[in-house]
């Protein structure tokens, strides 16, 4: 095992020849990198999580896992892709995963209409779309990998084209990747049906490259996609593997020149192999711009400085003084007819507004159709979402938090010694031992309080979100002469949207603010307060 071990050395200290200067390594990284202005002044991305399991329209989001499962366990959101694949395509050991990505030709796909409406529409500042799940299939013109979109399904470089329509409408372009498990992720595609006419016969995971001769993926090698069967899986092989995952991440972080990359998993993808090709990243964008002008998000639980903390489907439970992201979707990620939405207008909106008033960033995913467009269902609800944004960005752009980050909480749970209540969707965070990923509220969640409210500011303005608005006065503690925040006297007072006079009264106790009748919209309602700071 030394000669492998010296290997993974070399290949970690210089790998691939990418610098010809000298490199920092990834802790001078964390001693230096600060997260770029562009990032928490942006505070809302989109992100356009798709790929070939978009294709089924049934069986949950790892559905290149689940089709092979007859029992899938735990992992019920995939409990249809074994009946439904049956249906649609056929025996798994016949037609399998390679077939589904054959069928996916992404034949409408418009990146510049896309980028257009995420931009100009649903007011995005900076986007993100997926280089490859947990399917090992990558959605670029990867040159280390035969299993990508150029050379099968689309015959399009999907990553090339989105990026080009991101530098066309001026926002910082990302990656998502999530490949770290492949190699326990995908062995149901080596299993068998465990009764029926197919009793016993192998999935279509045993597939190799020569039994291709006459078919559609004559010449592409079935190991390259599903890897090895598990009993010839060496620990030479798997190393093999890690070396060449390393290759295809600096080919994509580089060749597309990204900006932004997410990764998936609980921390560095392989460990060491994550790292470096993190390194690499970094070391490749200071490179070009005499600083590092790029951002990693990912789980870290111990925390690392070069990498900003993302928390998925959940929100920071209070102010968190340094950057952090929060991915959301409507369903499963990728769109399914049998996942229910989690999110209407209001829900989403709420959301953002939860999470900027955090100190946080909002990257919302929009669910694309096997073709390249949005579901009718979703665009409505984008639609909505975006023209709410439209009307208020002013307090969501490059704002930062106040001193507390709302008030009128719904529980008796102090967030710091001056609060009074954390919020609904906390609560059941809480009771969760304070989890954090998957704690966000729902549009099926209780509603806010008619008086509860978050609060960002900009330069001189205090801004102040009401969540549940309803025509009437409500009162606000933290807004209170005496309340321990120490506002100043609030000189003016607006409701953006509306040339409506909104009548106040700033006591020592409480801020009294009367809700009017006729409002911009039928969601949050967004105050703009001066004096304040």
């Amino acid at each position: 095992m030394k000669i492998y071990t010296i290997i993974g050395l070399l290949i970690l200290m210089g790998f691939g020849g990418y610098s010809q200067e000298k490199e920092l390594t990834w802790e001078e990284i964390g001693s230096q990198y600060e997260v770029p202005d562009w990032f928490p002044e942006a505070r809302f991305g989109i992100w356009v999580h798709w790929g070939a399991q978009t294709v089924p329209e049934y069986g949950g989001g790892w559905y290149a896992r689940h089709l092979y499962m007859q029992d899938v366990g735990k992992e019920t959101f995939g409990k249809n892709a074994y009946p439904y694949h049956l249906k649609r395509f056929g025996h798994p050991s016949e037609v399998g995963y390679k077939d589904v990505i054959h069928e996916w030709k992404a034949e409408k796909l418009d990146t510049d209409s896309l980028l257009r409406y995420f931009t100009r529409d649903l007011g995005a500042k900076y986007f993100m779309a997926l280089a490859h799940h947990h399917d090992n299939f990558d959605n670029w013109n990867s040159v280390h990998h035969e299993w990508n979109s150029v050379m099968v399904g689309p015959k399009r470089d999907i990553i090339g084209e989105f990026c080009s329509s991101a530098r066309k409408y001026g926002v910082p372009f990302g990656v998502s990747t999530h490949n770290e498990r492949f190699f326990e992720w995908g062995l149901p595609a080596f299993g068998s049906d465990a009764n029926g006419d197919y009793k016993g016969v192998p999935y279509d995971g045993y597939l190799t490259k020569a039994e291709g001769v006459g078919t559609w993926w004559e010449g592409l090698d079935p190991a390259v996609l599903y890897g090895l069967p598990p009993e010839k899986r060496t620990l030479e092989w798997k190393e093999s593997w890690k070396q060449n995952w390393l290759r295809r991440m600096k080919d994509l972080l580089t060749q597309y020149e990204v900006d932004f990359m997410w990764f998936d998993g609980c921390g560095f993808p392989y460990g060491e192999y994550g790292k470096e090709a993190f390194r690499a990243f970094y070391n490749h964008n200071l490179n070009k711009n005499g600083k590092i002008n790029a951002v990693i998000t990912g789980k870290i639980p111990d925390g690392d400085p070069g990498v900003v903390n993302d928390i998925e489907q959940g929100v920071e439970l209070k102010i968190n003084p340094e950057p952090w992201q929060s991915i959301c979707s409507y369903t499963h990620w990728f769109y399914k007819k049998d996942d229910p939405s989690r999110h209407d207008a209001r829900s989403t909106i709420e959301l953002l507004i939860d999470v900027v008033s955090k100190n946080g960033n909002f990257m919302l995913n929009v669910e694309l159709l096997p073709d390249g467009t949005i579901p009718p269902d979703h665009k409505v609800i984008l639609d909505e979402f975006g023209a709410w944004l439209k009307l208020n960005g002013e307090a969501i752009y490059a704002s930062k938090p106040w001193k507390v980050y709302g008030d009128n909480f719904f529980s008796g749970l102090e967030e710091v010694s001056n609060a009074s209540n954390l919020a609904n969707t906390d609560l059941i965070a809480l009771k969760k031992k304070r989890s954090k990923q998957f704690n966000n509220r729902t549009k099926d969640s209780p509603p806010y309080g008619n008086d509860e409210v978050r609060f960002t500011t900009r330069g001189d303005a205090l801004y102040v979100f009401v969540l549940n608005p309803e025509e009437g006065k409500i009162q606000l503690p933290t807004l209170g002469f005496n309340s321990g925040y120490n506002p100043n006297k609030i000189k003016s007072l607006k409701l953006i949207g509306s040339d409506e006079k909104i009548q106040f009264d700033q006591t020592s106790d409480y801020l009294m603010l009367n809700i009017p009748a006729q409002r911009p919209n039928t969601y949050a309602l967004v105050f703009e307060l001066k004096g304040a700071l």
